[in-house]
């Protein structure tokens, strides 16, 4: 029987989602833990996608194949029993026939957070990126705008991808900008059917870089020519927190407050 996990992380001090040779601690690592005692036998999970060292996730989709008398609804209750705080299961349920967490993504949405302060801020900095120029949220909405679409992402892609191609469509990139006391946060949400090896994390630096005066013509001469040299760098890892995969129904039902 195939059973599907929603899963929340903290990737703070998580080497990325997927087991790593050197046994660094990895969120499939501690999921896999968990389920061995969950099953009494040693128990394969697998994501919609990895998430990167650091990457944080709120809407994670995982699978697991097993048999239990356990229902599929108190599986979630018997996983956090066992695993560590920062790493949760929000959502357990029966996977319909034939289904495949990574093969049947129609959409993913990952939010790039970060922030203007004049001093680093320790209860943002954990989860937002602090940024050391004021950006223009109208100018990142310029850049937005010509993200979206079917492109060649090649140039917002770090080596090492091994994706086949590196056409992706982008759905909707929105730009949310809201002002507290003594900061300025920024969010990217960025929507699309696939994404590249860091894609979404150069996107939202290339969208910052304009923000901050960079001319929008280089995402064009990007598209055109593939160069990763003219886009941003890659902003940093703690930004980023994988937020919803879209199955095209409701997999988990209707959500639950959590």
């Amino acid at each position: 029987m195939r059973f599907v996990l929603l899963v929340e992380y903290d990737g703070t001090c998580f080497s990325g989602f997927q087991k790593q040779k050197r046994g660094e601690r990895t969120v499939q690592g501690v999921l896999e833990t968990a389920a061995a005692e969950v099953f009494g036998v040693p128990v394969s999970v697998s994501a919609s996608g990895r998430t990167d060292a650091g990457v944080h996730a709120r809407g994670q989709v995982c699978q697991l194949d097993g048999e239990t008398s356990i229902p599929a609804v108190k599986l979630r209750e018997c996983f956090n029993r066992l695993l560590p705080p920062d790493c949760k299961v929000l959502s357990s349920a029966e996977a319909p026939a034939g289904f495949d967490c990574t093969r049947a993504v129609k959409r993913k949405t990952y939010v790039y957070s970060a922030y203007y302060a004049p001093c680093e801020m320790p209860l943002l900095s954990r989860y937002a990126a602090r940024l050391r120029e004021r950006p223009s949220a109208d100018k990142m909405r310029e850049a937005a705008r010509l993200l979206c679409g079917e492109h060649d992402f090649k140039a917002f892609s770090s080596v090492g991808s091994s994706a086949k191609t590196s056409v992706r469509t982008v759905y909707a990139v929105e730009i949310a900008e809201r002002k507290q006391d003594g900061y300025t946060m920024y969010e990217i949400s960025v929507t699309g059917n696939g994404f590249l090896y860091n894609m979404v994390r150069i996107l939202a630096g290339e969208i910052f870089a304009v923000g901050c005066g960079k001319s929008t013509q280089f995402i064009g001469k990007a598209f055109e020519t593939g160069e990763r040299s003219l886009i941003a760098k890659t902003a940093s890892a703690e930004g980023l927190t994988l937020a919803q995969v879209d199955y095209g129904f409701p997999l988990f039902g209707i959500p639950e407050e959590k």
